[in-house]
């Protein structure tokens, strides 16, 4: 099962300057090491087969009839290989000469796509010896002929581009796209991606999902991060698998130097790169999910919009004959993944100094969001449920930081201790001794003998510890805060997270509700590291009444089980209930929700991301590591809680928007609540 993946490398042969049958070996031979790996498109550099630097040797016939030589030679190498060949090479064509990516797959070239940006300037000067692709693309070539549907290629009857190269017809022109298996991919050619407009802006919403650059970019000081940076944007514009392959050693001559830079993203993330300056041969591996790709695609409306002159999407995609090479490699991807799954996606990536500043950047938006609303509505008190966990210690941090914006002092932060049947000494000494060290205003307000009077109310007998036992403790402190907020002219700050709302881990009008929930767009995942950032960078010098510093009592919250407190502790005093034994582990679910939410992914391609995530195989240092069937178990409860628990999302309380997941039914989630989870269940059934 190929999950949606489609395998991909970039190549880089160690070459020499017009020995074209070096070359023509160097390729060869890794075209062999792409096969093993059962590649289904690898791509080769610019001008790879005769080397760039020839210059005025490309005026030489020699040399180029050596070069249509080559070709064909590695068409007869490519027979019986399941991968298809992006390779560069000069191509004779009535009269002119053009640089061009030749498309080979099982002996036959499918196709010859020629560069249309020459650059003539600094150490380049390409006009010289070749003429530009844009010669195909004459107003005549555009509207001539009709197209033709033979139920495998879809072609302009009459377009005139057709060759004969190395013994094949084939056509010749900028504007091919190339299918093999479920992935279409578009080329351009060095050059062509530095333009204001490059050919892949078009190529893309035209139905290539995979961009090819075959390029010979010489190094200078700076570039190789604008080329990345540049990669890395396009293919997050086109929302597309990008795959960058460039000169390398043995290209150098004269004045210029090239690295063999080879760069592979996909939606603006770089997913392979591989190391320049390398004297030998190199080639980087890369699994691109053309499932993906297809789904952000369909979810952005504004992909196939209108271009600046008012021509749609669509009218651009019938300028672009497709080729149907094959199918992909038969790839194994359980074998071998090459991409890495983020066990924990929510979480800030990079360097220590990106990681501080998403930190900070997270923080903000919510201090933001709730500094907007007080100041709508003239508000200038809000009220916290503290119970020393984890979601109630973020909003408070969102909280002082958003009275700070406000210019309020953090006295008119009231925060509550609920002490309830099961609250233990750690979570009420964390929480009155961080409200302490914050300097916010703390109250108590036991809840135990009202909800024994409750009980008594309703006829509950509370030896029975069930739902009702567990949510009129919920319900209680609700009720307290809501109260105390109109006794105060506050409102009412809620600390339930993303996660607990996926799993409807909430009660009902009990701490489910609010007046605006800071943590409605947070994971769990998420907020126990944001904790872990302020204690280490938030409150310096502030400490409790008792001298304990707020960083001390900010990682204690961190090491705490995760619970609701809403059963008796142990007799120790410890806590006994552990919502991760009962519902599975935070960074499963937030892993599951992530994949699920952002991409629409299938719970077989959820599971099988996930083993590769979380399998002690692919888990490394203090990461956590589960098998096989301790993952689907945990799966399954997702997706049956996830269905069953959308009534409680649908009338959610406003909050900011932190993370690309957001449940919110008035801006980013709308789901009936009432769906059923069958299809789900029955896929999960037959793992």
């Amino acid at each position: 099962m190929d999950y949606g993946f489609f395998r991909v490398a970039a190549a880089v042969p160690r070459i020499k300057v017009a020995d074209v049958d070096f070359n023509c070996e160097a390729i060869c031979r890794l075209i062999d090491k792409v096969e093993e790996e059962k590649t289904s498109l690898a791509v080769f550099p610019e001008l790879s087969v005769t080397g760039y630097t020839c210059m005025d040797l490309f005026g030489q016939k020699l040399l180029l009839d050596k070069s249509d030589e080559a070709v064909d030679m590695i068409c007869r190498h490519s027979r019986g290989k399941h991968v298809t060949v992006v390779v560069g090479a000069p191509v004779r064509f009535r009269g002119r000469l053009y640089n061009c990516a030749v498309v080979i797959r099982n002996g036959g070239i499918k196709g010859i796509v020629p560069k249309i940006y020459l650059p003539t300037y600094a150490e380049f000067d390409e006009s010289r010896w070749f003429a530009s692709g844009s010669d195909f693309l004459s107003p005549g070539n555009q509207v001539t002929g009709r197209f033709i549907d033979d139920g495998r290629n879809y072609y302009r009857d009459g377009f005139d581009s057709d060759i004969k190269y190395c013994g094949q017809r084939c056509n010749i022109s900028p504007n091919l796209l190339f299918t093999v298996g479920d992935a279409t991919f578009g080329i351009e050619i060095c050059e062509d991606f530095w333009t204001p407009i490059p050919p892949s802006s078009f190529l893309a919403p035209s139905g290539a999902q995979v961009i090819v650059n075959i390029s010979a970019s010489n190094e200078v000081m700076a570039k190789h991060h604008q080329r990345k940076e540049l990669i890395s944007n396009q293919s997050g514009r086109t929302v597309s698998g990008y795959i960058y392959c460039s000169a390398g050693y043995g290209e150098s001559t004269m004045d210029t130097v090239y690295g063999g830079s080879s760069i592979i993203c996909e939606n603006g993330v770089m997913i392979a790169e591989n190391k320049r300056f390398q004297m030998d041969d190199s080639i980087i591996y890369a699994d691109l999910d053309i499932g993906m790709l297809d789904i952000q695609r369909q979810k952005k409306n504004s992909f196939r919009g209108m271009a600046p002159d008012g021509t749609s999407a669509s009218e651009y995609s019938g300028l672009y004959s497709r080729m149907d090479i094959g199918a992909a490699a038969p790839t194994d991807f359980s074998k071998k993944l090459y991409r890495k799954v983020e066990p924990h996606p929510f979480l800030p990536e990079g360097d220590a100094l990106e990681i501080a500043k998403r930190s900070r950047e997270i923080l903000r938006i919510q201090a933001t969001g709730l500094a907007a609303r007080m100041e709508h509505i003239g508000c200038r008190k809000a009220v916290i449920g503290v119970s020393g966990g984890l979601d109630s210690t973020l909003a408070l941090i969102v909280a002082a930081m958003a009275f700070e914006r406000l210019g309020i002092p953090r006295s008119e932060i009231i925060g509550i201790t609920m002490p309830g049947l099961g609250t233990t000494s750690r979570t009420k000494s964390n929480a009155v001794e961080l409200m302490e060290a914050i300097g916010i205003t703390s109250r108590e307000i036991s809840v135990v003998s009202a909800v024994e009077q409750h009980f008594k109310d309703i006829g509950h007998d509370p030896a029975v510890m069930d739902s009702t036992y567990e949510n009129a403790q919920a319900r209680e402190r609700t009720q307290i805060l809501m109260d105390i907020a109109n006794q105060e002219n506050g409102i009412v700050i809620g600390t339930g997270d993303l996660s607990e709302l996926a799993l409807g881990w909430c009660t009902y009008n009990g701490d489910h509700m609010s007046m605006y929930g800071v943590n409605a767009s947070v994971p769990k995942t998420l907020i126990k590291h944001l904790v872990r950032w302020a204690a280490n960078n938030l409150f310096d010098g502030a400490k409790s009444s008792t001298g304990r510093p707020a960083s001390e009592i900010l990682m204690d919250v961190t090491e705490t089980p995760i619970s609701p407190e809403l059963m008796p502790a142990h007799e120790s005093g410890e806590i006994k209930q552990k919502t991760e034994d009962l519902i599975g582990p935070y960074e499963l679910h937030d892993f599951f929700i992530y994949n699920f939410m952002k991409y629409g992914f299938s719970p077989s391609k959820i599971y099988f991301l996930a083993c590769q995530a979380f399998c002690p195989s692919a888990v490394s240092g203090s990461g956590s590591a589960y098998d096989k069937e301790t993952i689907l178990k945990w799966l399954k409860k997702f997706f049956w809680r996830f269905f069953s628990q959308q009534f409680k999302r649908s009338c959610m309380p406003d909050g900011p928007k932190i993370s690309q997941v957001s449940f919110s039914p008035r801006g980013d989630f709308r789901m009936p609540s009432d769906a059923k989870v069958k299809l789900w269940m029955d896929e999960l059934e037959r793992l």
